[in-house]
């Protein structure tokens, strides 16, 4: 039974970026329909990205966050502390190589965050 006090993002394993939008779209009680049209993506995208298939980019996770009344900074918190300490040290120095731009460090990070949400999925359906 939930008290509602609970930290939402908890799990027996690493949640994905997808599943924590999920679980907040969830606990908000916004049905998925909505949560698209309230973000101006199309149903199957919200979907996709639910089910750890499609990244977001930056400014749908923005509107994602909005809708759902979260920051994009918790959404990313949570994703981030669900990492273990090697998948962080990626993370990190990402974020910290002077020789990327921005954009690049973006699309580092999106691609590096899907293929470890892909792989995390698969390791999650063979428990």
């Amino acid at each position: 039974m939930s008290t509602g006090a609970e930290k939402p993002f908890m799990a027996d394993h690493p949640l994905t970026l997808g599943e924590i939008i999920r679980r907040q779209r969830e606990l908000a009680e916004v049905p998925m329909r909505q949560l698209a049209a309230m973000t101006g993506i199309s149903n199957p995208y919200l979907s996709q990205i639910e089910n750890g298939l499609r990244e977001p980019s930056n400014r749908v996770l923005t509107a994602l966050a909005e809708a759902l009344q979260v920051s994009v900074d918790d959404l990313r918190a949570a994703t981030e502390s669900s990492l273990d300490d090697d998948s962080r040290a990626v993370l990190e120095a990402i974020n910290s190589d002077p020789n990327l731009t921005k954009r690049q460090r973006v699309a580092l990070i999106e691609a590096y965050s899907a293929m470890v949400e892909v792989t995390l999925q698969r390791r999650h359906r063979r428990t």
